[in-house]
Order: structure tokens, then C-alpha cells, then sequence
């Protein structure tokens, strides 16, 4: 006999892999106030391989709308500038030859409403994630009928992926409400 365990467990680490990569994916998502987290896709050419930014410099963030990056080495300058522009972030860089400045301009009402709609394409496609987790971790235990587990033990390990799968699906609406919140905040 198979233990449900086996096809539970599996599914609830994918749904906790789509949470952290919806949570990780907003992150991202420039809301009108300086986040260093906007620069960790961003990646600088250095001795040969690209590398984030945060590994070439020091990345603050001294108020609500400019972050300053401080590169370690003087020839870094041009790299990160040419980084930044070439990415998607979408702010140009101004440079004093000490620190780079990115000043984080206001974001206009369309452009939020952009920006929230990005987000819940983000939350849906997790959303998917963690259904299709459930729908195979539910497939395996019917399968597992077949080869021999009581219908009753499988009955009560198919309310525990249903448990399991709402509990993410609520997560997931938390963390895009709370995105949302962030980016229509003025």
C-alpha cells in the first residue's frame, strides 16, 4: 500500500515554490517608492561574467524616491550605468563620480493601474501553479486506488491536498492585495 504522504507532501512543496516565486516576482515590480529589490534582476559585466549589482556595490536606499549605488571599484561606473539603462528598470542613472543616483519619478494613475494589472497576471499564473499541484498530487491518489489503497484513506488524503491548496490559494491573494495596496498608495 502507498502511503498518501507521497503524493501529499510533493504537492504542497510546489504550491510553496509558486508563493515564493509570486512573492519574489512582485518584489520586482517598481511601486513608486525606492526599493533596492528593483536592481536584482539587473546584472553587470565583471572580469568576464555577468553578476547582480549588489555584488559589484553597495546598494541604499536614502529616501522614499532615490536609491544610490556606490561601486566599489572606479571602473564599475560605466558598467552599472550601461546595466541599468539596457534593463528593464526603466530609470536613468545620474552619476556624480562617487555614487550613482536612481531617482524613482512618481508614477501617473495609468500607470499604476498598469502596474496592479501586471500584478495579478503574476498572482493568477501562481494561482495555476498550485491547482496543477493539486490536480497531479490528486491524479497520484487515484492511481494509488487502483494499485491497492482504500478509498477511504484516499478520500481523506484528497481532503487534505483541497486543505492545503486553499490555504496557498489565500496566501497568494494576500500578498498580491498587499502589492496592490503598495502601488496605488500615493
Amino acid at each position: 500500500m502507498t502511503d498518501p504522504k507521497t503524493y501529499i507532501d510533493p504537492a504542497a512543496e510546489k504550491m510553496e515554490l509558486a508563493v515564493a516565486y509570486l512573492d519574489e516576482t512582485l518584489s520586482r515590480i517598481r511601486a513608486g517608492k525606492a526599493n533596492a529589490k528593483i536592481l536584482d534582476g539587473v546584472r553587470v559585466e565583471y572580469y568576464g561574467s555577468l553578476v547582480p549589482v549588489s555584488n559589484v556595490a553597495n546598494i541604499s536606499v536614502p529616501d522614499a524616491r532615490t536609491i544610490a549605488i556606490t561601486p566599489w571599484e572606479k571602473a564599475m561606473f560605466k558598467a552599472i550605468e550601461k546595466a541599468i539603462i539596457n534593463s528593464e528598470v526603466g530609470i536613468t542613472p545620474e552619476n556624480n563620480g562617487e555614487v550613482i543616483r536612481l531617482a524613482i519619478p512618481p508614477l501617473t494613475e495609468d500607470r499604476r493601474k498598469a502596474l496592479v494589472k501586471q500584478c495579478k497576471a503574476e498572482a493568477e499564473n501562481a494561482k495555476v501553479s498550485v491547482r496543477n499541484a493539486r490536480r497531479d498530487a490528486i491524479d497520484g491518489l487515484k492511481k494509488a486506488v487502483k494499485q491497492g489503497m482504500p478509498e477511504d484513506v484516499e478520500k481523506d488524503a484528497e481532503a487534505q491536498v483541497q486543505k492545503i491548496h486553499d490555504k496557498f490559494l489565500k496566501r497568494i491573494d494576500e500578498i498580491f492585495a498587499a502589492k496592490e495596496k503598495e502601488i496605488l498608495t500615493v
